[in-house]
Order: C-alpha cells, then sequence, then structure tokens
C-alpha cells in the first residue's frame, strides 16, 4: 500500500457529477484512494447535476463505473462503505438561486467532522459553463476562507489564445491563483513524474542534458483509435489543440527545464514557464518548415475496416481539421541552443505509445575496425510514458566471439517489474494533491498563455491556407509524408518503434 499522509475533512463537489468524466475516471479515483487509506477520515463527494437520480440510483450508476474502469474492483465490499460519502444534488448550474444548497451542505459537513473542511468544486463540465458556476460559488459563504476553498478546471483551458486570456482573467477576478488547479491528466502519470527524478538525482544525466551532448529530441503520442464518437468536439479542437498544445508542451518543459532550487510547486512552475518563454515562435512565413498536418481517410486498422475522419459521426464532410500534427521546437537557451525537439501526435495511427526519446551525439567510432562499425547507432535514452511505463537506455556493446563487432543493447528499468502492486492513475494522483493543497502538478495561467502563444502562429497559418490533399494518410500508418519530411530534411528520422519492445 502506498504511503499518504492524513488529509483535512473535505467537501468535493463535482460539478458535472453526472457525466462521463465523474463515471470513468473520477470516481473510480477517488474509490480507489479510499482503498489505499488516502481519503481523509471525514469527507463527502457531492455530484451536481441536471439528470434526475435518487441518491441510491446515482450510486448504482457509479457502482457500474467502478465495475468497468476502476484498476481495483470490489472484491470486499469496500463500495458499501465509500458510497456512503457520496450523494446526488439534481440542480440547474446556471440558476444563481440553486447555490445556496451548497452552502447548506457545507455546513453539514462542518458540523459532522467538527472543524472547517476544505471545500472543492471541480469543473466537469464544458468550458462555456465555467465562467457562471465560478461566478456563482464564488459569493457563497463557503468560500470565504481562501486557504480552505479550491477550483479545479478541466482542459480545454481556451479555444486559442484570446478566449484562454479571458478565462484566466475570469477565474482570477473569483479567485486567487493559488486557489486554482488546472488540471492536466499528463502531469499525473508516474512516469511524467519520474523524469524529474531521473534528470536530477542522477550524476549520469545531468550534466550531459543539454547542446554539448544532446543531438535531438523526439516526443511521440500516437493512438489506433479514431474520434471515438466525439466527431462533433473535433472538429472544434484537432490533434494541435488537443494534444500539442497542453499534454505535448509540459513534456518539453519537464525535458527542457533547469534543475530547480526546492521543489516547491511555484519554483517547479517557474522553470516550466521559462521553457515555454524560451520556446522559439514560429515566423508565419515559415511554418511549412517547422510544422506538417495530416486526416487519416478511410482503410484497414488491425484487420478490421474503418472509416474516414469525414465519414465519422459528428464530423464535416469538407472538414479541414487535422487528426495528425508534428512540429520542429527550439529552445533558445544556452542549455539546448540548436537542439530540435520534434513532436507529433495523431489518430489511427501504427501503435498507441506515448514515448519520449533523448538521442546523443554519436561518439567518434576511428579508433574502431570498420566491421566494428557497421550497426553503430548513437546512445539513446527512451522514456515510455504509455501503454509501457519505462526507461531504456540503449548502448553499444561488443558481439561475443574473436571480433570486435559492436551492437546496439538495452538497459531496461520496467515499473511493473521493480514494483508490487499496480501504480496509482493520474487522476488519482491529482486529486490527491488537490486535497492536499499541492499546485505543483497544476497548469498555472501564465503557462496556458504561454503555450497558447507558441502554437497560435501555426494555428493561424493552418486556418488560412487550406489543405488541398486531406485525406493525406492511411489508418495503421505512422502519418502523412509530410511529416517524414519534416524530419528528414535535418538527417534524422522518426523512431517508431523503439527496440526495447522487441526485445521484451
Amino acid at each position: 500500500m502506498l504511503d499518504y499522509k492524513k488529509l483535512p475533512p473535505t467537501v468535493l463537489f463535482i460539478f458535472g457529477g453526472s457525466g462521463d468524466l465523474n463515471f470513468r475516471k473520477l470516481n473510480p479515483a477517488l474509490f480507489n484512494l479510499f482503498l489505499d487509506n488516502a481519503m481523509p477520515d471525514h469527507f463527502s463527494i457531492v455530484g451536481i447535476g441536471r439528470s434526475k437520480y435518487s441518491d441510491a440510483e446515482y450510486k448504482k450508476h457509479l457502482k457500474d463505473g467502478i465495475d468497468q474502469f476502476s484498476r481495483v474492483k470490489d472484491t470486499n465490499g469496500n463500495w458499501k462503505e465509500f458510497s456512503k460519502h457520496i450523494c446526488y444534488l439534481e440542480m440547474d448550474a446556471t440558476d444563481s438561486k440553486e447555490y445556496e444548497k451548497l452552502t447548506k451542505i457545507a455546513k453539514e459537513k462542518e458540523a459532522e467532522a467538527g472543524l472547517q473542511p476544505n471545500v472543492v468544486f471541480y469543473m466537469a463540465v464544458a468550458p462555456q459553463l465555467v465562467p457562471e458556476i465560478i461566478k456563482n460559488v464564488s459569493v457563497l459563504e463557503s468560500c470565504n476562507d481562501k486557504k480552505c476553498t479550491r477550483i479545479v478546471v478541466e482542459k480545454p483551458f481556451g479555444h486559442d489564445l484570446k478566449s484562454a486570456v479571458e478565462m484566466n482573467r475570469t477565474l482570477c477576478e473569483y479567485f486567487d491563483e493559488d486557489q486554482i488547479y488546472r488540471i492536466d491528466h499528463y502531469l499525473g502519470k508516474e512516469t511524467v513524474q519520474n523524469i524529474l527524478a531521473l534528470r536530477f538525482a542522477n550524476a549520469l544525466f545531468e550534466p550531459l542534458w543539454n547542446r554539448n551532448y544532446i543531438d535531438h529530441v523526439q516526443i511521440t503520442a500516437s493512438e489506433t483509435v479514431g474520434v471515438e464518437g466525439r466527431g462533433g468536439y473535433y472538429e472544434t479542437s484537432g490533434a494541435m489543440r488537443d494534444m500539442i498544445q497542453n499534454h505535448i508542451l509540459q513534456l518539453v518543459c519537464m525535458i527542457g527545464m533547469e534543475p530547480p532550487v526546492s521543489f516547491n510547486s511555484n519554483e517547479i512552475r517557474n522553470k516550466k514557464v521559462d521553457v515555454l518563454n524560451a520556446i522559439r515562435r514560429i515566423p508565419k512565413d515559415e511554418v511549412q518548415d517547422y510544422a506538417a498536418r495530416g486526416q487519416y481517410g478511410a482503410g484497414w486498422m488491425q484487420g478490421e475496416k474503418v472509416p474516414g475522419y469525414k465519414e465519422e459521426d459528428g464530423t464535416d464532410p469538407n472538414s479541414n481539421t487535422e487528426t495528425f500534427a508534428a512540429v520542429k521546437f527550439y529552445i533558445d537557451n544556452w542549455r539546448w541552443e540548436g537542439v530540435p525537439f520534434y513532436v507529433r501526435t495523431g489518430k489511427r495511427l501504427h501503435e498507441k505509445s506515448t514515448e519520449l526519446t533523448i538521442q546523443f551525439k554519436p561518439a567518434p567510432d576511428f579508433a574502431f575496425p570498420k566491421e566494428a562499425t557497421e550497426t553503430w547507432r548513437p546512445n539513446r535514452l527512451s522514456i515510455g510514458i504509455s501503454p509501457e511505463m519505462d526507461i531504456c537506455l540503449t548502448f553499444q556493446a561488443k558481439r561475443p566471439g574473436q571480433s570486435m563487432i559492436l551492437n546496439p543493447v538495452n538497459m531496461i528499468f520496467n515499473y511493473k517489474d521493480a514494483y508490487e502492486g499496480e501504480e496509482p492513475e493520474a487522476y488519482e494522483t491529482l486529486l490527491y494533491d488537490v486535497m492536499d493543497g499541492d499546485s505543483t502538478l497544476f497548469m498555472r495561467a501564465d503557462q496556458v498563455e504561454a503555450a497558447w502563444e507558441i502554437v497560435m502562429p501555426i494555428l493561424e497559418v493552418w486556418a488560412a491556407r487550406k489543405p488541398m490533399n486531406f485525406p493525406n494518410y492511411s489508418p495503421d500508418s505512422w502519418g502523412p509524408e509530410d511529416a517524414e519530411a519534416l524530419i528528414a530534411r535535418d538527417g534524422h528520422n522518426w523512431i517508431s518503434q523503439p527496440a526495447k519492445h522487441k526485445e521484451k
């Protein structure tokens, strides 16, 4: 069992409590925290929605989600005890008169616990509803103590830079920045957090973590699925907004940040903002040299015939929305001058994988005979985020025999092999941190806006120049030819299937 400190009493109000996010992610995460003895001794979870449920019906609905999506199933009857802490409130979040119900519930829970609880308002709702909810909860008596009140906002954090600035302005009009938790579930993944430990706790890596030794960096976040019935949402998003602006740029920050002087939440986030501010803004007339896009067509995926993006439910038959995006970034500071960061993401690709690759510069080979260098490969560090959670160091070793023949070999650390039990899922980590008041893994307003500044030139050029060749890649491929050309111009190639997976 994982080691958690005891948390103060907490009341968690989930707006969108009858929705899919709570059903699939939030409630299973809270249940798993309960099983790990990580929830407060006094806690209440109030699901808020417009659907009609009695408390009993609501609990039965959430239990179905536990059975389907929880990493730990209810084998010992723990759900019965956990569900005593759950209730449902049918409420119209746009009606300001309804909000006094929340104060009443908070006061009842305070009386039960004997001391003031932390009150968390979780926005598991459509972004357009957030400003109205924020305004209404801000005037509640239960929000008077800023140290005990927290707001959790799900992505997307705006649709573009302008809307992100407006959302941040609204949030900060009613609440202080240190009360606001902008949640990006990627940052809760164990392997993402382990990047900091890998870099800063090991003298083996940090001295080499710069332009003198690293040739380039690759980040791939590929999916085998299509839009999965979310065509209406994806039409307003696309791969750049859905993945690169948030998840992938946060991974770039973890790789690129300077050593922190402490693990204080603002110190870590300051270092990340420094990376975002140093990323080169791409001039609009050079976007074609730094970015490539694509859209999948109809074809075959793992032996099954699948429709093209334009034939998916909810999409425009003439859609120009990209389902694939690749970008070359540069971080213009001393550590990373001249080192390209290649990132790509897409749907209907050959393999589901999120992988970070640090490609080191090649060592001199002049001392070795010619036959020794035929399979010569530069050292490479690969960090698997999902589905494999592992770290692999590839280096050269001599093949057994009389001749000096070298081969690349792998040294692998795998979470499942190293630790007993299952690691906590991302939402478990993040929900615990919210209740604990630790904002290290959450986005700050300046981070959100700096990330939008980086991608806006690309988005604006793509909106103005409609692609004439969509769809331009087949399902079960690695994306469009333009993405291969993007990296090939620099003499590199995408690392699609790391050797470590083949050797397991």
